[in-house]
This record gives structure tokens, sequence and C-alpha cells, in this order.
């Protein structure tokens, strides 16, 4: 998949987000990245290049505070070349797996930790309701 296809899949992955969440997302930039920097890697001691699928920066949505204002945009980056790499290069699986990191990254956005993160996943997967 080229990169303009991957940005597509991004881009379609968070369309398909339910609309309750869409709306709540606000100053946000979604990118997408070739690899992930080593200095990334270094910072959240990561040892293994390409285990990271991808990565929010800012300050999650259940920490800011009335005076959260005149701040810079949110991030949100999805790894290319890690998850087609885990996606095996299949189209179909690497745009499973775009909207699953997508979700993933959402969820920290949201304010959840890595666990609650895990288990918003596991309902969804098992189509229950997300809340």
């Amino acid at each position: 998949m080229n990169q303009i296809e991957f940005e597509q899949t991004v881009a379609d992955a968070f369309d398909a987000l339910p609309e309750k969440f869409k709306k709540k997302i606000e100053n946000v930039g979604f990118v997408v990245e070739k690899e992930v920097r080593p200095a990334e890697l270094q910072e959240r001691g990561i040892r293994f290049h390409g285990t990271l699928l991808g990565l929010y920066q800012g300050v999650p949505l259940s920490k800011r505070g009335v005076n959260y204002s005149l701040v810079l945009p949110d991030k949100i980056t999805l790894f290319k070349n890690s998850i087609e790499q885990l996606a095996s290069n299949d189209d179909q699986k690497t745009k499973a797996l775009v909207q699953k990191v997508l979700y993933h990254e959402i969820g920290h956005y949201f304010g959840l930790n890595e666990s609650e993160v895990r288990g918003w996943e596991q309902r969804r997967k098992n189509n229950k309701q997300i809340s």
C-alpha cells in the first residue's frame, strides 16, 4: 500500500468511528509516519523496532481542566511500516489493523490507560456497546 492509500485508510477508519466519538474529538492531528523514530522508542522503553504501531501525544480529555485552552493540537501517529509488517503487507489485514490502532490511540485521547483501552477493544471485538 503506498503512502496515499495508507493515509486514505486512516481517514476511512476515522470516518467509520461512531458519531458519538467523532463529535468529541477536537484539536487532534492525525499523522502517518513510515517508521518510528528511535528517540520515541527510547522515551517509552520499547526495545525492538516495529513494536510501536501508534502513538498518542497530548493531554487526555479526562485530564483537561477548565483552564485548558490555547494549546497545540494533540497528535495521534500511526506507523505505516510497523502496521504493514504486522499485517504481512496484506491490504485487508492492514485496513483492519489501522482501524484497531486508531481506536486504541483514540482511547488514550479519551483518557483510558493501557488496560482500559484493551478492555474497550475487547468489548468492541465482541460487538458489545463501547462506553
